[in-house]
């Protein structure tokens, strides 16, 4: 069945107009679309067309819906109406998510930001652990998905490090670094405690060198923010338990962070990606956006 109606708060970028309409409307939910005031022309022509095309396909007419006016007045009526919205769903800045969630009485489904890790184990090889690191970082630098901390196992440091700042140097990456690392890196940024919480969405990297499987899960559950995480290794336990310890919607085996989401995972469109654990974990897609009706089964003699 689906949730019923469904507000979607976001920020900028109109495709996801088009995104979370279609992804509601297919899991047979009606929707309500507040984008940012900066494209509201461009957001409100595109669902104008939707509505056309959704009527003509005989939904109804109110199934697709936009707040037409700017400024957050309108968005705090919307949060009002919990009478008649059954799910929020803000997408964009880490300030708007909170802003929706302790704002409302209606159930919010929070893709959060994304602190993402890659961390390359003692048995990795090497020239697998560069390109992973370099597309995790550097294959689209703003957004969720992106790496934003790499850990290295000490053990393979003095060698890995200095293939990996060449390989950053050269896609213009600053790097911050843990104590340890400045010692085999030099000139680059010693990284604070802020760092290890930071979603930078930039061209910036921090690197920690952990001792071993361990430090590097307990820094990652402890800093992480549960949206994506990868290890690279070539041993099949130290793969399993680092899948089975960490705590993320996504946790991958010796791939790309970027490779976490709805298409990638043959979802198609998705409205966002959740670090929530209720009531959906990981990329939103139609079946996210549905529940359940349960009864007895009809008899037939």
């Amino acid at each position: 069945m689906p949730l019923g109606v469904i507000g979607i708060i976001y920020e900028s970028r109109p495709n996801v107009t088009a995104d979370a309409a279609g992804v509601c409307i297919k899991s047979g939910n009606a929707v309500i679309l507040r984008g940012g005031s900066e494209a509201l022309q461009t957001n409100t022509l595109l669902t104008d067309a939707m509505i056309e095309g959704a009527v003509n396909a005989g939904l109804p007419q109110h199934a697709i819906q936009i707040i037409r006016t700017p400024g957050h007045e309108a968005v705090d009526e919307l949060l009002k109406i919990d009478a008649y919205v059954d799910v929020l769903i803000p997408r964009g800045g880490k300030g708007l998510i909170k802003r929706i969630a302790e704002g409302t009485r209606i159930p919010v489904i929070k893709p959060y930001d994304g602190i993402c890790h890659l961390y390359i184990a003692e048995d990795a090889n090497p020239v697998q652990a560069v390109e992973l690191a370099i597309n995790s970082k550097c294959q689209s630098i703003q957004v969720c998905n992106a790496l934003e901390t790499l850990l290295v196992d000490k053990k393979c440091a003095e060698h890995l490090l200095p293939l990996l700042r060449t390989a950053f140097d050269s896609n213009n990456i600053e790097l911050r670094g843990c104590k340890e690392t400045l010692k085999i890196l030099k000139l680059i940024s010693l990284a604070t405690e802020e760092d290890w919480h930071t979603e930078y969405l930039a061209p910036i990297l921090s690197i920690k060198i952990v001792n071993g499987i361990e430090e590097a899960i307990d820094h990652i559950n402890n800093y992480g923010s549960g949206h994506t995480d990868g290890i690279v290794t070539q041993s099949l336990n130290r793969a399993q338990k680092f899948e089975q310890r960490v705590d993320s919607a996504s946790v991958l085996i010796n791939a790309s962070t970027r490779l976490s989401g709805g298409g990638d995972y043959g979802l198609g469109s998705v409205i966002g990606i959740s670090t929530d654990k209720l009531h959906a974990r990981g990329p939103v897609g139609p079946d996210e956006l549905t529940t359940y009706k349960w009864g007895p089964m009809d008899m037939v003699i």
